[in-house]
């Protein structure tokens, strides 16, 4: 496991490499505008406009200036999305300051929106596939059809306009200036996002343990359990079930991973000051170390949550062992 683990870390020191050389090079190629005329404005003079660009390091060949944004990455105190670099061609705010202030707000969309869905989702799939055939699997089946057809913006407006619009059961868009993470949730602001994200996330997570659970009831080891003599209830949860979570652990680390890295479209439907808001923001203004620090953060997240889905794998399942 140690082995494993270290390649593991290898592997994500080169694909973090690789997307900032990407983003980097996206950046180089398309026309971004130049950076240093919107720090001083369209009122400027030639000397001006180049001390601007030699402070915000511009003038200096493409790779010196991706050698600047790749050492602020380095995952050490003082270096990892360094002040001197990752600021915000905008507003000159620091990226890492911005980051903290909306990370929370993304990481408790996310959190309160997995564990939802996971609460509906594999409830639903269970009964789907245990009462095959029956009302019970035709429902569940409708259920799952009308989320994945639904796109989470579409799904966000229509929760706003009935429980908002029309029967004012919950807050509107937005978190109010001064108002804490716990007063927000206390308020409500999160339960419409919340539901937004779980019926569309929590569709295809019905389906898929559903079709688990149809394809472990039928294995050797499930009738070996029921010859024994096991009660039904037994069969299921303790042997059927656990095999069928294994692939439902992969699409949510990966789906937890994409949504800490920003919901995009979540936080703008519901005005939620997030990453995934702060993310849209730099790409409609080309403000490039904003975008380069959220896509490594993003990267980050993915691949550390792929990590911990490896290893839980080896606790869920007997079978998986990492030489």
């Amino acid at each position: 496991m140690g082995r494993y683990l270290i390649r593991r870390f290898l592997f994500l020191a080169l694909v973090l490499v690789v997307t900032s050389g990407v983003t980097f090079v996206i950046f180089l190629k398309l026309p971004p505008g130049d950076p240093a005329r919107r720090a001083t404005g369209r009122q400027t003079t030639p000397q001006t406009l180049e001390a601007a660009r030699h402070a915000l390091g511009l003038d200096q060949p493409w790779y010196v200036q991706y050698g600047r944004f790749a050492k602020g990455l380095v995952p050490w105190p003082g270096f990892f999305l360094n002040e001197d670099v990752y600021f915000s061609y905008a507003n000159n705010i620091p990226v890492k300051t911005e980051i903290a202030k909306r990370l929370p707000i993304t990481a408790t969309l996310t959190i309160g929106g997995a564990i939802l869905w996971m609460l509906m989702g594999i409830p639903i799939g269970i009964a789907s596939a245990v009462r095959r055939g029956t009302w019970v699997d035709r429902s569940s089946m409708l259920f799952a059809l009308i989320g994945v057809s639904a796109p989470t913006f579409f799904l966000g407006f229509v929760l706003l306009d009935l429980f908002h619009y029309r029967l004012p059961l919950f807050p509107g868009s937005g978190i109010p200036p001064g108002t804490s993470m716990v007063e927000a949730m206390i308020q409500g602001r999160f339960w419409l996002p919340w539901i937004a994200l779980a019926v569309t996330s929590a569709a295809f997570y019905a389906r898929m343990v559903r079709g688990n659970m149809l394809e472990a009831m039928s294995e050797d080891y499930v009738r070996t359990a029921r010859a024994k003599g096991l009660s039904e209830r037994r069969v299921i949860y303790r042997h059927a079930l656990r095999a069928s979570l294994t692939p439902v652990i992969t699409l949510l680390g990966l789906d937890v991973g994409l949504l800490l890295g920003g919901a995009i479209l979540t936080e703008v439907v519901f005005g939620l000051p997030g990453l995934g808001m702060y993310a849209l923001q730099s790409l409609t203004s080309n403000d490039f170390p904003v975008t380069m620090g959220i896509t490594i953060l993003a990267a980050i997240f993915i691949l550390v949550s792929n990590l911990i889905v490896d290893v839980v794998y080896a606790v869920l399942d007997p079978r998986v062992r990492y030489q």
